[in-house]
C-alpha cells in the first residue's frame, strides 16, 4: 500500500480536478514535452499553461528539467496510486451493493 500524507493526497486530487491539467497529463503520458509544445495544444495563454504545470509539479505529478533553453516536462504517475487506492474502496462498495441487488432480484423471481 502506498502511504501518502493527507496534504499531498489533497494536492493530487486538486491537480486532477481540472480538465486542462488532466489533458496535460494525457499528453505527457505519451512522451516528455517542452512547455511550449504543451501550450500549443491549448487555446489558453502560455502563462496559463505554465500555471497548470506549476500546480501539477507541486502535486508531484510532473517533473521539469532543463534541456538547453527549454524546460522539459515529464509525467510522474506514481502519486496517482493514491487516487487508485481511494477508488478501490468504492469499487468494493459497488461490488457489494450490486451483489446484494442481484440477490434481491433473484429472490424476487
Amino acid at each position: 500500500m502506498v502511504t501518502i500524507k493527507p496534504q499531498r493526497s489533497q494536492a493530487i486530487f486538486r491537480a486532477i480536478a481540472d480538465p486542462t491539467r488532466r489533458e496535460i497529463l494525457s499528453l505527457l503520458r505519451r512522451r516528455p514535452l517542452a512547455v511550449g509544445e504543451i501550450a500549443s495544444n491549448f487555446h489558453t495563454s502560455r502563462p496559463a499553461v505554465s500555471k497548470h504545470l506549476r500546480l501539477l509539479k507541486s502535486a508531484g505529478l510532473v517533473t521539469v528539467h532543463e534541456r538547453g533553453t527549454a524546460n522539459i516536462c515529464e509525467l510522474n504517475a506514481r502519486p496517482l496510486r493514491a487516487v487508485d487506492e481511494w477508488l478501490r474502496d468504492y469499487e468494493a462498495y459497488w461490488k457489494q451493493t450490486l451483489s446484494g441487488l442481484k440477490k434481491y432480484l433473484e429472490a424476487d423471481r
